[in-house]
């Protein structure tokens, strides 16, 4: 549990409005499934397009939506007026994405005016079970507006 309290009265509202503006999360089937204040959670379907040779998850489909759900993470402690991007990501792929679902859940290590240090973990549900297949960690830098 974190002690982040969000800086945007409406932050719930603004992340699901960007999340749905994301064409590449729509194209992968992704829903923003729950936002809370330095921490979201993304679920998406393992579809036969996202798929790698050997029928598991594509590490694309695990590298998005983990990207995704640390950045709205982000998002989510910062001023309305502000936005973030990505500038580094590293993944540490554990296991094959095997199942029908991955979950991303994405937080906030630190926030910071300049850089905020972000971390996700990807779970693929298979017949029931979450099995833990990634962690990332990364940096977002915050951007005001010009």
């Amino acid at each position: 549990m974190n002690d982040f309290k969000p800086l945007c009265p409406t932050v719930d509202q603004r992340i699901r409005e960007s999340f749905a503006a994301q064409s590449m999360m729509t194209t992968l089937g992704a829903n923003m499934m729950h936002v809370a204040a330095g921490a979201t959670e993304i679920h998406a379907p393992i579809l036969p397009g996202s798929r790698q040779q050997h029928g598991f998850a594509h590490a694309g489909l695990t590298f998005a939506i983990a990207d995704s759900a640390a950045g709205y993470a982000a998002l989510s402690v910062m001023p309305a007026d502000h936005e973030v991007l990505t500038t580094e990501m590293k993944i540490n792929l554990l296991a094959p994405g095997k199942g029908e679902l991955l979950i991303a859940h994405g937080k906030v290590i630190k926030p910071g005016r300049r850089l905020v240090i972000v971390q996700a973990d990807v779970f693929a549900r298979n017949d029931g079970k979450d099995i833990h297949i990634a962690m990332l960690t990364g940096t977002m830098i915050p951007l005001a507006p010009v």
